[in-house]
């Protein structure tokens, strides 16, 4: 099994909603995303995947949608307060944690045909999440009763 990992650096804003620690405070994180990809073949230049192209692909998603922009859950009050500033807004439907931030990379990669198996957030360089989707059923249990 062959696997690539691309990194893509950005910034971004959020704040916790029902969260009673520091996080619930608007603050601000540069952020790391590690996208992996793994085959079990290479491609006709020798590659699992060029990673300019990942970075094209995602990067784009992330530079016009997230890249130094408040990332907020839809209830948060603060939507409207900074959209009637002028300020864009990316609006979650949950809250924007590393665990989802993380997810909606991985499945925006994947709307965007990137075969990603695994989507790691580093919000800082002490603190990551990762997401990843279950493994087929026949990986997840290799004995069976049948």
């Amino acid at each position: 099994m062959y696997r690539i990992v691309k990194r893509i650096e950005f910034c971004y804003g959020h704040r916790l909603m029902d969260y009673e620690g520091s996080c619930a405070r608007a603050h601000g994180h540069n952020a790391v995303v590690e996208v992996e990809i793994c085959s079990r073949e290479l491609d006709a230049v020798g590659m699992v995947r060029d990673f300019g192209d990942v970075k094209a692909v995602l990067g784009k998603f992330i530079r016009q949608r997230i890249d130094h922009r408040m990332l907020l859950r839809r209830d948060d009050p603060l939507v409207a307060a900074l959209r009637g500033a002028g300020e864009e807004v990316f609006v979650m439907e949950d809250n924007p944690t590393a665990e989802n931030i993380a997810r909606l990379l991985f499945e925006q990669a994947r709307r965007l045909g990137l075969p990603v198996s695994a989507l790691r957030l580093w919000e800082n360089p002490r603190a990551m999440a990762e997401y990843r989707p279950d493994p087929p059923d026949e990986e997840a249990d290799p004995i069976s009763n049948e």
